[in-house]
């Protein structure tokens, strides 16, 4: 078996980038990858400006009194400076040759002559935004590879970038196997059940970017296995599916890849989720998740997730490191040859923050998915005891 890490990099390796791009107005950018960088062609702000509403004014000159020579307010040239006097200034206006400093308005006292005098000393510099503060023209704005945020809109628009490059949507095709599934709203017949992991996986996917192509449920037969995976491979460039992927008899999409295309890789030592299939089928790489909910949910969390990003053209890491936080529970016998990622939630107990778990961490117990804040990623044979500090993964809502 492979180590999660292990089978993080290798998935991560054999990505396959979309390549296709296409040009978007920034209203419609967001959550979509970049795939050239933005580089400034002018400087922000573009020339030095006043960040406060106040007076412009020589430093040189001192505390005053000074007469108002001129007004500037916001969006318009000034005229330079003359000598011995201040310019009424307001924030975001240019300031005009001659002048190297703001003083606020709050240190400005007019008199009944409308000349000001300031009750501080004048220094140079003081409240003036330099010109290329922010950005410098040239510099690169946003790198490609990047996932974009609203903040990145905004910064685009700073200069004047109307229009962005990004990648078209990773294409994702999902199936789902097994003769025991029933839709939800359909009458349950004794020996099935409800198909809850097209409830999580289709629309995880859908917050992810993905242009999402749902096949529904295949049932078990080899020959129809097959013919699903060559009709996904024909539109897609992933193809998932939920269940299938163990050696039971009735479990045929492990020989359905292989007769199609290629299978890699199929035990992890995780727990849950040990059974994930990974290979490709014609042009289109193949993910298999286990068929049990949780071991399907947290697999996809912790290994699938990372691969579908690589393939949407995402390099910039989108998450910070984990908090950590002490554990409000015990862990006493844990899986001696796999790593352990518990269901737990992040709660508040004596004033004091701490991480509590699922009480039945069985991998078909989805309600600790719908519980959990997140997961604690857990090293082969480690115990836990209350107060141990634990990295909490969050589980994106």
């Amino acid at each position: 078996m492979l180590t999660v890490d292990q089978a993080r990099d290798w998935l991560l390796q054999r990505a396959q980038v979309v390549r296709t791009t296409e040009s978007l107005p920034l209203l419609q950018a967001l959550g979509r990858i970049l795939a050239e960088p933005v580089l400034a062609t002018v400087d922000v702000p573009p020339q030095d400006n006043s960040a406060m509403d106040g007076y412009a004014l020589s430093s040189a000159d001192g505390i005053g009194p000074l007469p108002v020579s001129q007004r500037i307010p916001a969006g318009c040239q000034p005229q330079p400076l003359q000598a011995g006097t201040v310019a009424r200034i307001f924030t975001g206006a240019p300031i005009p040759a001659g002048a190297d400093a703001v003083v606020m308005q709050e240190q400005a006292e007019v008199q009944d002559d409308g000349q000001v005098t300031f009750t501080q000393p004048v220094k140079p510099g003081q409240n003036i935004r330099r010109a290329g503060e922010d950005i410098c023209q040239g510099a690169t704005v946003l790198a490609a590879g990047k996932m974009l945020t609203t903040a990145d809109l905004g910064l685009a628009a700073s200069i004047g970038v109307p229009v962005l490059t990004v990648y078209r949507p990773l294409r994702v095709a999902v199936f789902f196997t097994g003769d025991e599934l029933t839709e939800p709203g359909q009458p349950l017949v004794p020996g099935h059940i409800y198909n809850s992991n097209r409830y999580w996986l289709v629309p995880e996917l859908m917050r992810l970017g993905c242009e999402v192509t749902d096949l529904g449920i295949v049932p078990d037969s080899l020959s129809r296995t097959r013919e699903i995976l060559q009709d996904a491979a024909a539109l897609a460039d992933v193809i998932m599916t939920c269940g299938g992927v163990s050696v039971g008899e009735e479990d045929h999409v492990k020989a359905a890849v292989e007769a199609e295309g290629s299978l890699d890789l199929w035990k992890i030592a995780i727990k849950p989720g040990k059974p994930l299939a990974s290979g490709k089928v014609g042009q289109a790489g193949f993910i298999g998740l286990p068929g049990n909910p949780v071991s399907g949910f947290v697999t996809y969390q912790v290994l699938v997730k990372p691969y579908l990003q690589r393939c949407a053209g995402l390099l910039t890491e989108t998450d910070t490191a984990p908090a950590r936080y002490p554990a409000g529970f015990a862990w006493e016998r844990p899986d001696a040859r796999r790593e352990e990622f518990l269901r737990v939630k992040l709660v508040q107990q004596d004033g004091q923050w701490q991480l509590q778990r699922y009480p039945n961490q069985g991998s078909g117990v989805l309600t600790s998915c719908a519980w959990a804040d997140g997961l604690v990623r857990l090293a082969p044979g480690q115990q836990v005891v209350p107060g141990d500090m634990l990295a909490l993964l969050s589980i994106a809502v």
